[in-house]
């Protein structure tokens, strides 16, 4: 199901602390750093929080440039993003800030917890997800019902660690700040549990007065058919290799990712790459692995178009070329049309070999954009 882009957004002490025990909130971001955060307010069609932030920090979570808030209405956006609160409880004060500024609000809630917010008079839309909160549920909640497609989530150190934990984060920024709290009573902007495996990709760092900022996004693919933030990145690759394939009138411009389950890359390819006229995208990232490799049986293959059943231009469809490699877990785009091959079905091929195969349509559009010249 399609979900929305999730940036976490926390800045942290150089021991890893969002605050200190102290009366008053500890300020760990400066004034360019303060104001790069409401660009990114203002870009963001929610901004989402925990109960805990709410009770601790009683913030606001305002666009406070007039300047973007006339851009947003411009653009026929609110002049505010929806404000988001995340309790499993629902105890929470209706007199806090939150819910008496900006635009609209949403609480998401358990069962439970929507009888004990209405029944306070919380002044929000109070939307319950049953006896437990599920996560994915809320994110698809808000990207189908609110429109969300651009969630920008602002803590607490919780809701942070549940989204990185199940894979739900696309990006991370991190403003770190030049001071030490050194309090093991103190908050901490991520919690034990067992987080992906891998290393996170750094995108990018920059100064802004003595704060620095740090942009991550994740690289491990999910697990079967869980989809995982870095499914997206990945898959999206794939749709931008298609566009360097040499157009062609008789084939398709595909691209594909190979990934092991740790986030490496493994190999990447695409149609008609290095000047063979009939070397598919799939088969050229193959091609570049190791066949004795283990890590191909925990890997990922990412194909902006499913990879084919059949082929004319040589024995091995990409289908068959996956499961040979041992891979069993192929993410794409868009199911192939019956352009050149009538009833092509190359995820049933997969499936029938034990493969799981998942398509995220959020980027058929990607994938489909280099071939518009045969699709129409």
């Amino acid at each position: 199901m399609p979900l929305p882009y999730v940036l976490l957004s926390a800045a942290v002490s150089l021991d890893g602390y969002l605050d200190d025990t102290g009366p008053e909130r500890l300020l760990l971001s400066g004034p360019e750093d303060f104001d790069r955060v409401d660009g990114e307010r203002a870009s963001a069609d929610a901004i989402l929080v925990g109960a805990g932030t709410i009770r601790a920090d009683n913030p606001r979570l305002l666009v406070n440039s007039a300047e973007r808030r006339a851009a947003r209405i411009a653009a026929g956006k609110p002049e505010f993003p929806l404000k988001v609160a995340v309790s499993g409880s629902g105890e929470l004060d209706p007199a806090a800030p939150f819910w008496h500024t900006g635009g609209d609000k949403v609480l998401c809630t358990t069962e439970r917890g929507a009888v004990r917010a209405r029944a306070l008079g919380i002044a929000a839309d109070v939307v319950a997800f049953g006896a437990e909160l599920d996560w994915r549920a809320v994110l698809s909640y808000l990207h189908d019902e609110r429109g969300v497609r651009r969630l920008m989530v602002e803590g607490g150190g919780s809701v942070h660690t549940q989204l990185l934990r199940r894979r739900l984060a696309d990006e991370l920024q991190l403003a770190l700040a030049p001071l030490l709290v050194g309090d093991p009573d103190a908050p901490r902007l991520f919690g034990p549990g067992a987080y992906e495996d891998g290393r996170l990709r750094l995108v990018e760092t920059r100064r802004l007065g003595d704060v620095v900022l740090m942009r991550y996004q994740p690289t491990a693919p999910g697990t079967g058919a869980t989809v995982s933030a870095a499914d997206r990145h990945w898959l999206a690759l794939a749709c931008d290799l298609a566009a360097q394939c040499p157009p062609s009138e008789t084939a398709f411009s595909v691209g594909a990712v190979v990934v092991a389950a740790d986030g490496t890359e493994l190999a990447r390819g695409h149609s008609r790459e290095g000047g063979d006229a009939v070397v598919h995208a799939e088969e050229a990232a193959l091609a570049k692995t190791d066949p004795a490799d283990p890590r191909l049986a925990t890997a990922t293959v990412y194909s902006s178009l499913e990879p084919c059943a059949r082929r004319a231009s040589r024995p091995a469809p990409c289908a068959r070329l996956i499961l040979d490699a041992g891979v069993r877990r192929v993410v794409t785009a868009w199911r192939e049309p019956d352009t050149f091959v009538p009833g092509a079905d190359g995820s049933g091929v997969l499936a029938a070999g034990g493969a799981a195969v998942l398509f995220l349509p959020e980027l058929q559009a990607r994938a489909k954009a280099p071939n518009r010249h045969l699709t129409g």
